[in-house]
C-alpha cells in the first residue's frame, strides 16, 4: 500500500537532511500542511530548535491579493512558518524523490473566533465556541471555499487532503483543557455541538423547528447529565434526549449544511487544480460527529471527492462503511498515529496495517514524521521495508 507521512514545514526547512531522512522511511508521498491552525510542536532532530510554537492558524505560504478588504480572510504565520514555507518545503522534498499533497485545515481557527466571535458556533447556553467557525454562516462558507482552492493547489502539489471541512463542535485539544469532569458521551457531545447562531437558528426554522424552544430542549435534556447521569450512547440517545422528530429535523438541517459546504469546496479545489489533482477528505462515517475528522455520509462524500483519511488508531473498524460505498478507483486511507507519547503504536504499524488492508484500505498515513522519535520512524522504516 502507497504510505504518505505528515509533516510540517518547519520540520524541513532549515534542515538539510530532512527530506533524505523521509524518503528513507519508505513512504512515496508526504502530506505537507500548507494552512494549520495554532499547535506547539516537537522538533526532536532539527538542528536550529526543538519547540515550535505556531501562535495561531494561518497559511503557510503568501496568501493571494484577491483577500484584500475581505472579511474573514487567511492570517499569515509568524515567525514559525516565514515567507512561502510550504513552498520551500514542497521542492525540497520534491527534490528528494517525494510526491507532496497539501494538508489544508478549514474550519478550525481560534483567532478567526477571537477578533470575530459572531462567526462561531454559539451552543444552547450562549456560549462561543471560538475554535469552530460555523459552516452555515455565507461569509464563512465562502471564505473555507476560496481558502481551500488556494491552500490545496499550491506549486508542485500532486493532491490534498482537506481536513475538518465540516462541522466543529465541543470536543477540541485545547491549551489546559478542563471539560472532562462529566461524561458527556456521543449523545451529550452533539448537544453541547448544536449551534444557535443566527444561520443556524434560521436553518432550523426552516425544518419546523423554533430555535428558542430547541435551545431551552437541549439544557433541559442536559440538566441530568451536569448531575452525573450517565448520558445513552449513539444517535438513540440523543432521539431519547430530544425526542426523535426534533433530533432528526437538527440532523437534518447539519448535514444539508455540511455535504453542500462539502461539495462547493471540493468544486473550487477542482476549478482551480490541474487535471488529475487528487482531492481526499479527513472523514468520521457518522455524520453528525464533529471535529477535524469531520462526520460524513460516506455514499455522498465518497461521490464527491476522490476518497477519504480515516482515523484508524486503536482500531480501523471506521473503514467498514466507506468499504462499503467505494469504487475500485477509492483512495481509503488508513491514519495511524505513529508517535508513541501521543498513543501511536509504531511498533505493530505492520500488523495493523494488513488489518486495516483487509477491511479496505488502499493507502496509509502516517501521523506523525515529524513529531516521531528515532525509534518510531525506525519502527515505521521496518513496518513498510516489510509490506
Amino acid at each position: 500500500m502507497k504510505a504518505s507521512a505528515f509533516v510540517y514545514p518547519w520540520d524541513v526547512n532549515g534542515d538539510p537532511e530532512a527530506p533524505a531522512r523521509l524518503a528513507a522511511l519508505g513512504t512515496a508521498q508526504v502530506t505537507l500542511a500548507s494552512a494549520y491552525h495554532s499547535t506547539r510542536a516537537l522538533t526532536p532532530r532539527h538542528p536550529r530548535h526543538r519547540i515550535v510554537t505556531a501562535e495561531h492558524a494561518a497559511v503557510l505560504y503568501p496568501a493571494g491579493e484577491h483577500w484584500a478588504g475581505r472579511t474573514p480572510r487567511p492570517y499569515p504565520a509568524g515567525d514559525w512558518a516565514p515567507g512561502d514555507a510550504f513552498g520551500e518545503a514542497a521542492a525540497a522534498l520534491a527534490d528528494a524523490g517525494l510526491e507532496v499533497h497539501t494538508w489544508v485545515v478549514l474550519a478550525h481557527n481560534s483567532r478567526l473566533g477571537a477578533e470575530h466571535p459572531d462567526t462561531s458556533v454559539v451552543n444552547a447556553y450562549g456560549d462561543r465556541y471560538p475554535w469552530a467557525p460555523c459552516i452555515a454562516q455565507p461569509a464563512t462558507r465562502a471564505y473555507l471555499t476560496d481558502l481551500a482552492a488556494e491552500a490545496a493547489v499550491r506549486p508542485g502539489a500532486r493532491g490534498t487532503e482537506l481536513e475538518s471541512l465540516g462541522w466543529y463542535g465541543l470536543a477540541h485539544l485545547h491549551a489546559h483543557d478542563k471539560t472532562a469532569g462529566v461524561g458527556l458521551g456521543d449523545a451529550g457531545q452533539y448537544l453541547m455541538s448544536l449551534c444557535f447562531c443566527p444561520s443556524c437558528r434560521e436553518g432550523y426554522g426552516a425544518r419546523g423547528l423554533d430555535a428558542d424552544g430547541l435551545a431551552a430542549a437541549v439544557r433541559t435534556a442536559l440538566e441530568p447529565v451536569w448531575r452525573g447521569a450517565p448520558s445513552d450512547g449513539g444517535w438513540t440517545g440523543v432521539e431519547k434526549l430530544l425526542g426523535e422528530a426534533t433530533a432528526d429535523a437538527t440532523r437534518a438541517w447539519r448535514d444539508e449544511t455540511a455535504r453542500t459546504l462539502q461539495e462547493t469546496t471540493v468544486r473550487a479545489v477542482r476549478d482551480a487544480a490541474p487535471e488529475g489533482f487528487q482531492v481526499l477528505l479527513h472523514a468520521d462515517p457518522v455524520s453528525y460527529h464533529c471535529g477535524a475528522n469531520a462526520g460524513v455520509d460516506p455514499a455522498h462524500v465518497l461521490a464527491v471527492a476522490d476518497g477519504v483519511v480515516v482515523p484508524c488508531t486503536g482500531g480501523a473498524g471506521l473503514l467498514t462503511p466507506f468499504a462499503r460505498e467505494a469504487r475500485t478507483d477509492t483512495v481509503l486511507a488508513a491514519n495511524f498515529t505513529v508517535v508513541s507519547g501521543m498513543g501511536g503504536s509504531p511498533g505493530t504499524l505492520a500488523a495493523d496495517a494488513a488489518r486495516a488492508r483487509e477491511l479496505g484500505a488502499t493507502e496509509l498515513r502516517l501521523y506523525h514524521a515529524g513529531l516521531a522519535s528515532d525509534g518510531d520512524l525506525d519502527a515505521v522504516r521496518s513496518a513498510l521495508a516489510g509490506r
